[in-house]
């Protein structure tokens, strides 16, 4: 313990710190103005992504929903007819919504997916004014069609089977 003597001069030194900050020129981030670059490896909004041709990869077998520790990812799947055909497999994800509410971002949906259909991108801005908003649903997270895509539903183009949606060229069936 010090002395009364030590004890009066703490609050002045306090004091002395708070005196010589409040001269130097603030340390602010522009970042609503200037986006700082993420990690290439960073979990950000999910997106579920498409073959070539626009069929969606999703097959609507749920692993993603049961993988997730928060119960984030609501998923029904559907038989694909051939009149209306929506991913190359036998099923497809009719619903797909994830809950950004309850969601941690901690990938395991991804490791789940057997077919690569859910991926996440670099995306970050999650926030919003309604609760609402902030459940994805399928259109919301479906990967823009890209030029030489068709919008589904429509047949498979990249092949006759499913074999062919899977297995890059050349490797021995």
């Amino acid at each position: 313990m010090g002395t009364i003597k030590e004890n009066l001069w703490d609050p002045v030194a306090g004091f002395a710190v708070t005196f010589t900050t409040q001269f130097k020129k603030p340390v602010t981030e522009q970042y609503p103005f200037e986006k700082a670059p993420t990690a290439p490896r960073f979990h950000g909004r999910h997106q579920l992504n498409r073959h070539p041709d626009g069929l969606e990869k999703c097959i609507g077998c749920e692993l993603c929903a049961w993988a997730c520790p928060a119960d984030a990812i609501y998923v029904e799947g559907a038989e694909n007819t051939d009149e209306e055909r929506y991913s190359p497999g036998e099923r497809y994800g009719r619903v797909y919504q994830i809950n950004y509410l309850r969601c941690i971002l901690c990938g395991l949906c991804i490791e789940a997916c057997p077919t690569r259909a859910l991926t996440m991108t670099n995306e970050y801005e999650l926030a919003d004014t309604s609760r609402e908003s902030l459940i994805y649903e399928k259109s919301d997270l479906l990967a823009p069609l890209s030029e030489g895509m068709e919008h589904p539903p429509h047949p498979m183009r990249l092949g006759d089977d499913e074999q062919s949606y899977y297995a890059p060229e050349g490797i021995i069936r």
